[in-house]
């Protein structure tokens, strides 16, 4: 089995959907992990669930956003856990649904603002604490958005290949230092959010499902899998890969 015992590391939006399933799975590995998330509350919700697994966690209320949270998330995770093995840069926020033409020039601020400068402001603020341990592991959260285009989805998708050009960029700058940087790419995964859209628009929630070539939407804790799997040894040889964990969508 592959295990974390002994290490230590954050996860980001792990209050909910693809961050939870990774938190509880890391911290099944053995892993003590800081369980960030804008809502201080959704948060804390995780850390129970993971400490009734048996687990080690604390939760951490941080806007990705913002520069003063960042480095307070990873600093706690420092003071806490005593080191910063890994971390999973998980939050983010999905776009509105319009041809570039039609998009609003505030909606593309907030995306690029939580999605880009976010998940920079987490790598920056770990990479300082890794560099000075001289090891560790970064996984971002891109999309199958990062791989391809997508049409009526302009500003998301390029905010996922923005976190796409991050990864690559910071696993080459630091290979020799021992930090691997790699990203997961979901495709559609079976979060609150969709379950929602079930009950609201339930065409499109079909629709969605059938971009799926394997027929059915992914789990959040097949994703945890693989995050998982990224920041263990047994991936020791990979860095800077764009990870698919979406039933065979970005083949099409």
């Amino acid at each position: 089995m592959t295990t974390l015992a002994g290490q230590a590391g954050l996860v980001t939006g792990a209050g909910s959907g693809i961050g939870r399933a990774t938190a509880l799975r890391l911290a099944a590995a053995g892993a003590a992990v800081v369980v960030a998330d804008i809502d201080e509350g959704a948060a804390r919700a995780t850390v129970e669930l993971v400490q009734l697994a048996g687990g080690t966690a604390v939760a951490c209320q941080c806007d990705i956003a913002n520069q003063t949270d960042v480095g307070a998330m990873v600093e706690l995770t420092v003071e806490r856990f005593g080191r910063l093995d890994f971390a999973h840069n998980n939050a983010g926020v999905m776009g509105t649904q319009r041809r570039a033409v039609d998009y609003a020039l505030d909606d593309f601020d907030r995306i690029m603002w939580i999605n880009v400068r976010g998940t920079f402001l987490c790598m920056q603020a770990e990479l300082r604490v890794m560099l000075s341990a001289g090891r560790g592991c970064i996984v971002n959260t891109a999309s199958e958005a990062s791989l391809k285009g997508s049409a009526a989805d302009a500003v998301y998708t390029a905010s996922k290949h923005a976190i796409a050009g991050l990864t690559k960029t910071a696993a080459l700058e630091y290979a020799r230092r021992g930090i691997r940087v790699n990203a997961v790419c979901p495709g559609v995964i079976l979060t609150g959010m969709m379950q929602a859209v079930e009950q609201t628009n339930p065409d499109n929630y079909e629709k969605a499902k059938n971009l799926m070539p394997i027929g059915r939407y992914g789990q959040p804790e097949e994703i945890a899998e693989a995050v998982l799997w990224l920041c263990s040894d047994a991936s020791s040889l990979v860095n800077g890969h764009l990870l698919a964990v979406d039933g065979g969508w970005a083949v099409n």
